[in-house]
């Protein structure tokens, strides 16, 4: 069993191919040995690619992957819901339960968070072990790239709770990467009456077409402002969604916002970046401003909706490597290129 291990930012040689040994040879009561199918690749794995922070704490060497399925091979003695041969996700983030944010109800909060792919070893390689609790099963139908997108989804579906969308609000995505894509479906789902999305890359703004967004912006070669006035016949939009994480798109979601707006960051910032902020524009227009952080209590439902077909995701899926090349997939995914980028651990 083999496993691409991140090595640190500062190492010269970034990722190496090891052996992990038998996995499955000391599985405990409630653990779950998966063989990884499929592991995309996140923005949160090019912060740590990058040595910037993540969710929580990295310390290599350990292999990398929080977005991941594949298939049960073996299960712990106490194990009863989840079978060998079953297709599942995993939910990477694991809570103490015993913090003050977890006791007040915000445990994605938790001072002690833990994370498959982030703090212990995950989807980067052929082989993973997982407690069964954080097993969801996939229907069989369901392809294995887009089960690994079961977790993404699943913070999504956080944020868009937050955002209390009403049926019939107009909505503004910025960035047509990943998040902006499946981001802009939910709202659909939700009930928005128009959903726009801001993206300067052609090829996105197509995909975003092409899944039912009503307008694309490209930022670039036009106005925001007179864009969204075209549209909407108003100065701004009822809710908007900033799924970019840099300056310039944080600074054109707090003017896109209409009188009464909410503004959403779900996007990962650097750990340093700030904007100015318009105080009278947030009094004068009464603004609501939101961050979202990663999934509590919403895995089910993302894979309800995966397992349903009501989310597309294959169109989204651009690129994939097997895990030899991990280093090359994450510089893809840094570039405009690529959507989502997955890795096939056992190809």
């Amino acid at each position: 069993m083999k496993g691409t291990f991140f090595l640190g930012s500062d190492s010269v040689k970034k990722f190496e191919v090891r052996e992990m040994g038998n996995l499955g040879d000391s599985l405990g009561p409630h653990d779950v040995l998966v063989k990884n199918m499929a592991a995309g690749i996140c923005g949160t794995d090019v912060h740590i690619y990058l040595g910037e922070k993540g969710s929580a704490e990295v310390t290599p060497p350990v292999v990398l992957g929080h977005e991941y399925s594949g298939i049960v091979e073996k299960v712990g003695s106490s194990v009863t819901d989840i079978r060998v041969g079953d297709h599942v996700t995993v939910d990477p983030n694991m809570y103490c339960g015993r913090c003050r944010p977890c006791r007040m109800g915000r445990k994605q909060n938790c001072e002690n968070l833990f994370a498959l792919g982030v703090n212990v070893n995950g989807g980067f390689a052929e082989y993973s072990v997982c407690p069964d609790t954080q097993c969801y099963k996939l229907n069989d139908d369901v392809s294995f790239d887009a089960g690994a997108m079961s977790e993404p989804l699943s913070c999504i579906l956080h944020g868009a709770d937050l955002a209390e969308l009403s049926s019939g609000e107009s909505v503004l995505v910025i960035g047509g990467g990943t998040i902006g894509l499946i981001m802009a479906q939910v709202m659909k789902l939700s009930g928005a009456s128009t959903v726009i999305v801001s993206e300067p890359v052609e090829m996105r703004r197509g995909i975003a077409l092409s899944l039912g967004v009503d307008y694309v912006i490209d930022p670039l070669n036009s106005n925001l402002s007179d864009e969204i006035r075209r549209i909407t016949g108003r100065d701004g939009v009822d809710k908007v969604i900033e799924c970019v994480g840099n300056k310039s798109a944080a600074r054109d979601a707090i003017s896109s916002a209409d009188l009464g707006g909410t503004v959403l960051f779900f996007s990962v910032p650097k750990t340093d970046a700030t904007i100015e902020l318009p105080l009278f524009d947030v009094y004068k227009k009464e603004l609501k401003i939101i961050g979202s952080m990663i999934n509590p209590d919403t895995y089910q439902r993302a894979v309800n909706l995966i397992n349903s077909g009501r989310i597309i995701l294959e169109p989204l899926i651009t690129h994939t490597y097997p895990k030899e090349k991990l280093e090359e997939a994450i510089r893809m995914q840094m570039s405009a290129e690529s959507i989502k980028v997955v890795v096939h651990p056992n190809d």
